[in-house]
Parts: structure tokens; sequence; C-alpha cells
């Protein structure tokens, strides 16, 4: 793990010089894991670009997130949405994602002389960006290397932590690090792609990302999330004037992962999964979410049935391809939006959390962020709402279906809560299939629950990559993560 890391570092502190500017360029040819090195501010532009960067990759989002979430089926390649898993991708996806968190633990190590003024807040605004990745890290594989993962000069194959214990620590982290931000003092400036260094906008996001790891608990560890969820609340978005996002400037090197604008991405047709239950509600956004198949001149929008074999004679011989919004240059990396904290705390008031307002409120804010954010109409967003009213019977499948919708094309996050409230859709039909051509994995037929270890993992920290598959009861994507209880 040690030699992925420190050259996945590597790469991240040459991306954040490259966006930050041409200035010190020599110090992307000195060991990453000493402190002259580079300076916080090109870290942090490293790590957030290189982060949304893979979790928006075709590769990570388009045949893992997006496939596990249901959003996409395979086009030609279709072994992805029958949960057969691309070793590469995958490998990729987990030493980014420690190296990103690895560089951002650096600049606390920069910080740590006392002599840069602005320490105080980029150590808190990296430790929340930390977070937020080791939640990814954690909630994708179960037990993950945390305590001993970042420090790559001490241990060379760390131990893995345990998911639940991952995540209280997580939860105290991020308590800290909201609490240690202090908008009189310096900050980041632009080098935080992602807020300009607002501290007051760093802390809502701190907030927000505490209602996240706390509703992901509710079902096994309800007195927590509940706790959390009442400290918190208050401090986390109020209107999409809040999402976290990162802007891409549309032009080499700063393109969103998934642009077209070179070539036609061809791989993924949106699924009938999404477009059946976006068209047999009138949902305004399926134009967006998906793009007319070529030729026809009528009710142009058509999925792929999910899963299904190339080989297979009932196969259609097109479909749709994602929106172009979703394959554009410019299209922003969403780390969260409103709309999801809108849902988190309509599920928290149906859940009898005291959040301040009702679920059908918090609902109705959730299903109107979202529409705004793709540019929908106020006046058609309403409309909408009377197709989707909240019912509180059924608060479960009403609430996810919404959710999961919004959260587009926010794969492994849609993925999460997909696996996490086992929803249906409003009136309990089934909103999801098993794959078509059925499941190449002998663990899993309707969806993973995890994704398995890098086999990067099995050879260069076997001893503690073994335990870790026993410790969760197999190394499977049939393996249930601790926050799952059904």
């Amino acid at each position: 793990m040690l030699n992925r890391i420190i050259k996945y570092s590597c790469l991240l502190a040459f991306v954040g010089l490259v966006m930050a500017g041409c200035r010190k360029l020599d110090s992307i040819n000195h060991d990453p894991t000493k402190s002259t090195t580079t300076e916080p501010p090109y870290l942090l532009t490293g790590a957030e670009k290189s982060t949304m960067d893979i979790l928006y990759s075709s590769l990570q989002n388009g045949y893992i997130g997006m496939h596990y979430a249901q959003f996409w089926s395979g086009n030609t390649r279709v072994a992805d949405s029958q949960y057969s898993l691309d070793e590469n991708n995958n490998g990729a996806l987990w030493t980014t994602l420690y190296a990103a968190a690895h560089n951002l633990d650096l600049i606390r190590t920069l910080n740590a002389d006392g002599a840069n003024p602005a320490a105080q807040n980029q150590n808190a605004i990296a430790g929340i960006l930390k977070v937020w990745i080791m939640q990814i890290l954690t909630d994708a594989y179960v037990n993950v290397p945390y305590t001993q993962a970042l420090d790559v000069t001490k241990y060379v194959t760390p131990a893995y932590d345990d998911a639940k214990t991952i995540y209280n620590q997580l939860t105290d982290s991020l308590t800290a690090n909201i609490n240690a931000l202090d908008a009189s003092k310096p900050t980041f400036g632009d080098a935080d792609v992602i807020y300009k260094g607002d501290v007051n906008k760093w802390k809502t996001l701190g907030h927000s990302l505490m209602l996240r790891l706390a509703i992901r608990m509710a079902d096994a560890d309800n007195a927590k999330a509940k706790s959390l969820i009442e400290a918190n609340y208050q401090g986390a978005m109020t209107s999409n004037s809040d999402n976290a996002e990162f802007a891409y400037l549309g032009a080499d090197p700063n393109r969103y992962p998934m642009d077209e604008t070179n070539r036609p991405i061809i791989d993924f047709y949106v699924s009938t999964t999404l477009t059946d239950y976006m068209r047999e509600t009138s949902d305004p956004r399926l134009t967006i979410y998906a793009r007319p198949v070529e030729g026809l001149t009528t009710d142009t929008i058509y999925g792929m049935p999910y899963g299904m074999s190339t080989t297979d004679p009932n196969r259609p011989t097109t479909a749709s391809y994602p929106g172009t919004k979703i394959y554009g240059a410019d299209m922003k990396g969403i780390l969260m939006t409103y709309s999801e904290v809108a849902f988190t705390l309509a599920e928290a008031a149906a859940r009898g959390y005291t959040v301040g307002g009702d679920a059908a409120t918090y609902y109705a804010s959730g299903v109107r962020a979202s529409m705004n954010y793709w540019g929908v109409a106020d006046s058609t967003a309403n409309a909408y709402l009377a197709q989707v009213p909240y019912m509180s019977g059924d608060w479960k499948n009403v609430i996810g279906t919404q959710k999961w919708l919004s959260l587009y094309p926010q794969g492994f996050q849609a993925w999460f809560e997909r696996i996490r409230l086992n929803f249906k859709k409003p009136g309990g039909a089934d909103l999801f299939i098993a794959p078509v051509s059925g499941s190449l994995d002998q663990h899993v037929t309707m969806v993973p629950y995890r994704l398995t270890y890098p086999i990067v993992e099995s050879n260069s920290n076997s001893t503690n990559y073994a335990a870790a598959g026993s410790a969760i009861g197999g190394d499977n994507k049939g393996t249930k993560n601790w926050w799952i209880t059904y």
C-alpha cells in the first residue's frame, strides 16, 4: 500500500500545482512525505480534483456507481451490470482516495510548526474533506485501513479498522473540525475550488456531512443518529446556494471527467429502471437525465433493461444515452447538495427526530431543490409534487425514490442509499430488478452490498487483508455493512 500511496500522492501534488499555477514545479520531484515538498494550497487543490476526477470517471462512477445505483446499464460491455468488478477500476478507486486522504493529512503536518496564520482553518477544511473521503471508503468496502492508513512512513502494511469504529471516529473528527473553523482567521482562498476558502460555507458543509453520516446509521444505531442529527441540522445547508461542488473549467486539463467533447461516450445506456419510473410519474428531469434515441421523432427516450446481455434475443437494438448535460465539459463534480440534506431531514422527521420541521415540508423542499438544480421551473416542480405526494405511512418508499432520483449522477451515494433503505416504489411495487441476464457473482443476485478489496491488497498487505475479510464475514459483494440491518 505504501508504494501506491506515494505514487498517487505525487500525482495529486502535481495536479494541485497545475491548477494553482506554475509556481514551484520543482516540488513535485521530492518525496511527498517530507514537509518541504509542497504547500497546503497545492495539496488541497490536488486532493479536491483527484477525488472528484475518480468519483466522476466513467471507469469508476460509470461502471460501478451508476450501475450499482441502477441508473445506467451497459452498452457493448454489460458484465459490470451483472456485477463483475473490473479490478483495474477497483484498484484505482481505492488508491486514489487513499492518496487524496494522505495529502489532506499532510496539510496538518506542514502546518505543525505554527508559522502559517491560516493553519487552523486549513487543517479543519482538510479534516472535513478527509472525513468525506473516508466515509466513501468504509461505505464501499466496510472495514478499511484508517488509524494506520495515512502514516506511510510508519505503517507500510496498515491494519484494517472496524467499520462501525471508523464511523464513530469520523463523527468525532467532523465535530472537532467544525468547531475549529474560525471565520476571523485566514484560510485557503482560491486554492479551494469548492468554496474559495469560505469558512462559513465549510462549517455548513461539515454539519451537512454529519447528517449524511448519521442517517446512514439510523437503522443500526438510532439513538446516536438522532442525537447527531438534532445537534447538527440547524447548521446544515438550507438552499442550493450552499451546495458543495467542484467547478470544472470546461477546458484541458480541467474538464469534467465524463466529458464527450472529443468523442461520444457510448459505453452506457440509461436503464429502464430509471426511465420507466420517471415516465410513470411524468418527471420533468427525464429529458435532462437521458437524451432521445437518434432517429425517433416521438416518445424518444427509452432505457435498456438492466444487465441484459448483448446476446439476449430480446435486447433492444438501441436505447437512450445519458443526457448531454451529464457529459458536459463544465458539469460540476458534486460533493453534496441541499436536496440531499432536505430528504435526510424529511426522513429524520418521519423517524420522530426533532429537526425544526415536518417530513412533508422537508420532502417537498428536497424535490423542489432537485428540480431547481436542473433548471426546472417552480410551477413545473409543483405540478410534479402533486403526482408524487408525501405519504407518512409509506415514508421509506416515498422519500427513498425521490432521494435516489435527486442523487443522479452521484452513483456511489445513490448506491449507498439504495442498499441502506431498501426502498421500493411508493405503494410497494418493485423499483429495482436483478440483472436481466443473471448475476455473474455467486454471492449476490439483486445488488452488491460492497466492493471486494482490491487485488493489490492481497499482494502487498496480505496478512491484514486476510484478517479484514474474515472479520466482516467474507470478502465478497454479498457481505453487508454494519449499518444495513435487513
